[in-house]
């Protein structure tokens, strides 16, 4: 269904009815608590940092995060000041006087909001009387040898304590909204539940505990989700008393919400609960004011990347650096979860394609994923020694050919070229050639593998023969360490890699979000994604065809594992036919999408979801009754203009073309317009649309 007015996705206008009538702010207290806060562990402490500025823009000093004390945590990311609300304080030094350490301040981040910590240690004498009060609680117990859930317990009985010492001082004037994320977090909820302290609740799961658990065994998942005993497979896993506290903490709060659809059908099938509202996760995007900028961004980060090769190579560079793409995948080893086992078998069918069609297009591919490793391999750093000891040479000699140059001109004379240069120089340029004679294959890795015969990336290379030899297509190189600006071997950090990078790969299996791929569009980045990952399903959901935007989605839901595998070599294959120009034009569609991912459009569904569980713990004083009557709307992008309609005649049949070929009728700030003008309505933030349950995101299957 069309708008019936044209909406800029720039202004973002197009917002639910309900935000014309923003909560009062100023008569509640907004208080988010999670293990990642100024912690951090994995991404969600990425969610909470990034979403800080856009929640302090609205509600200023009424919102306050809420997490464990480490102190190396507290010097050196958090200024320590005292509370500007009496409540707060007063609530803070009961638990102090009786024993247990509580520590206000401001996380230094973006937005600077202000933080309560709770020290696990101090009130771990408690312990076992807490371990009392949540088995006649919820009939839940916790075993001794869990550290993980012990820590929860006692930091989740310390936030409900704090509630409830908040509460009787505040005496329903303003009142309390609570979010928690995840189950560390969850069992403050479910202890101020059951004790039935009056604030509005919001539990937000940013993947399944057994979901997680369940695809790393590498199990069937999404084809059998209504077909697993889950208590069974909690217990064979050990986890059965987590998962207890997860599924109790859902089915406690006023409004539950997850961050994707993929993860809402998880969810509803693991937790036995529909997530009332899907929260996406978003980032800070920062627009430069000239949109040819973040392109250079890119040149100048790609010459990096291609001395590092450079280096890499030597003795076996006989590839066009000019004609080179990079990919990479990157993010945490979990090689199946990741989709590491899906791309290199696609890359070793994108070898043969390129060789069969005789292209003269190579692709260096980074797995970037930590491993354990000691040290960087030796012939990975002699490489890099080896170009800089050329670089240093051809520099000397290019000085001096200068200087004789010069004089020359100056007396008048075109120098003869044969004597501009004497033997010595010549003896010193052979010298460094001959330096760079290899007698065996560049690297796989760039460092000693601790455990190299077990590791599943290598193994799988071994098995696929892509070794770095010359008449490959395809070369790989396994960095199995975070990116560094101070590393000798890649000096850069991630986000200049991303940026120098030409297409980031990531093909998950289970990815409840997936912010690598985010990351990639708010930096101009196309990358491939699949319909199992939360970003991917948000992008088929708002882009009409999201390919020509540069996010190209896998089906791994629907297809088997070969034609998945088919589909991602073929999404590479058509890349790598891209002329210079096109992949220009690409990325300038990539960039736009990046207002999509942006927290002021995304931090709506979280608006949605607090005032919805004011709604329902305090129904006098806030409704939402007109929410039910009309669906909220969102935005979709729609099919770029200058894409021809055919599919076939917007490829090349043969990947050696000029950039003569290309239309050049685009004209990228008209693109640009039309797209934000263009703008459809997809999907609500509460209720269904109707005629949306036989989407496939929507099946129990």
């Amino acid at each position: 269904m069309r708008l019936s007015r044209s909406l800029s996705i720039t202004s973002l206008n197009g917002l639910p009815l309900w935000e014309e009538e923003s909560l009062p702010v100023q008569d509640l207290l907004l208080f988010e608590v999670s293990w990642e806060v100024t912690n951090k562990v994995g991404g969600i402490y990425t969610v909470i940092q990034t979403k800080a500025k856009i929640t302090v823009d609205e509600w200023g000093e009424n919102y306050i995060m809420m997490g464990p004390y480490y102190e190396h945590n507290f010097k050196t990311q958090v200024e320590k000041c005292e509370p500007p609300n009496q409540a707060i304080k007063a609530a803070m030094d009961s638990l102090i006087n009786n024993g247990c350490q509580v520590h206000f301040g401001r996380w230094l981040i973006e937005g600077s909001p202000y933080v309560i910590l709770f020290d696990i240690g101090s009130a771990a004498w408690n312990l076992d009387r807490w371990k009392g009060d949540l088995w006649n609680a919820c009939s839940i117990g916790l075993p001794y040898h869990d550290r993980e859930a012990n820590d929860s317990l006692i930091f989740g009985s310390l936030v409900a304590w704090f509630f409830k010492e908040l509460t009787d001082q505040l005496q329903d004037k303003p009142n309390v909204v609570a979010h928690f994320h995840e189950w560390q977090a969850g069992t403050g909820l479910v202890l101020s539940r059951s004790r039935k302290i009056p604030m509005a609740t919001i539990f937000t799961t940013h993947a399944t505990l057994l979901g997680r658990y369940l695809c790393a065994g590498n199990a069937d998942f999404y084809n059998n989700l209504d077909k697993f005993n889950i208590d069974q497979e909690a217990g064979e896993r050990q986890i059965y008393h987590r998962y207890c506290l997860e599924r109790a903490a859902v089915h406690c709060a006023h409004v539950f919400t997850t961050v994707s659809q993929i993860t809402a059908v998880e969810a509803n099938h693991m937790l036995h609960r529909q997530p009332d509202v899907v929260t996406p996760n978003g980032l800070n995007v920062r627009k430069f004011s000239a949109m040819h900028e973040f392109q250079n961004l890119h040149s100048m980060n790609k010459g990096k990347i291609q001395e590092f090769v450079r280096g890499h190579f030597y003795g076996h560079l006989d590839f066009n650096l000019e004609k080179t793409l990079f990919f990479f995948i990157a993010g945490r080893y979990e090689f199946s979860n990741k989709g590491a086992d899906l791309f290199l078998e696609s890359l070793s069918r994108l070898n043969y394609l390129l060789r069969v069609h005789k292209s003269d297009v190579t692709v260096v591919v980074f797995f970037i994923m930590p491993a354990k490793t000691n040290n960087f391999n030796v012939e990975s750093l002699k490489g890099q020694a080896v170009r800089k000891q050329l670089w240093d040479t051809a520099q000397s000699v290019k000085e001096k050919f200068g200087k004789k140059l010069y004089e020359s001109l100056l007396r008048g004379e075109i120098p003869d070229m044969s004597k501009i240069l004497d033997r010595d120089d010549f003896t010193i340029m052979k010298r460094a050639i001959y330096a760079t004679q290899r007698h065996s294959l560049p690297p796989v890795t760039t460092h000693n593998m601790l455990d190299d015969s077990a590791d599943p990336i290598l193994s799988n290379i071994r098995r696929i023969g892509l070794f770095n030899a010359r008449n490959d297509r395809v070369k790989i190189v396994f960095h199995p360490e975070f990116l560094s600006s101070t590393s000798p071997l890649l000096p850069m950090d991630y986000e200049e890699f991303v940026r120098g990078c030409h297409l980031g790969v990531f093909p998950s299996y289970y990815e409840p979000w997936g912010y690598t791929p985010g990351e990639c569009t708010v930096m101009g980045i196309p990358s491939v994604t699949t319909n199992l990952s939360g970003f991917g399903c948000f992008m088929e959901e708002h882009v009409s065809e999201p390919s020509e935007y540069g996010i190209y989605i896998v089906d791994r839901r629907f297809r088997s594992a070969d034609e998945s595998c088919n589909q991602l070599t073929q999404f590479m294959f058509s890349f790598c036919q891209k002329s210079r120009r096109q992949r220009i034009i690409q990325r300038n569609r990539t960039e736009r999408l990046s207002d999509l991912l942006d927290w002021r459009y995304l931090g709506r569904f979280y608006m949605y979801a607090r005032h919805l569980a004011l709604s329902r713990s305090f129904p006098g004083k806030f409704k939402m009754d007109h929410l039910n009557i009309a669906p909220t709307q969102g935005f979709r992008y729609p099919r770029p203009a200058s894409v021809p309609p055919s599919p076939s005649a917007s490829l090349h049949s043969t990947p050696h073309h000029s950039d003569e070929e290309d239309d050049d009728t685009y004209d990228e700030e008209e693109e640009a317009e039309r797209d934000r003008q263009n703008i459809k309505a997809p999907f609500t933030l509460g209720a269904e649309p109707e005629g949306k349950s036989n989407q496939p995101l929507e099946n129990g299957n």
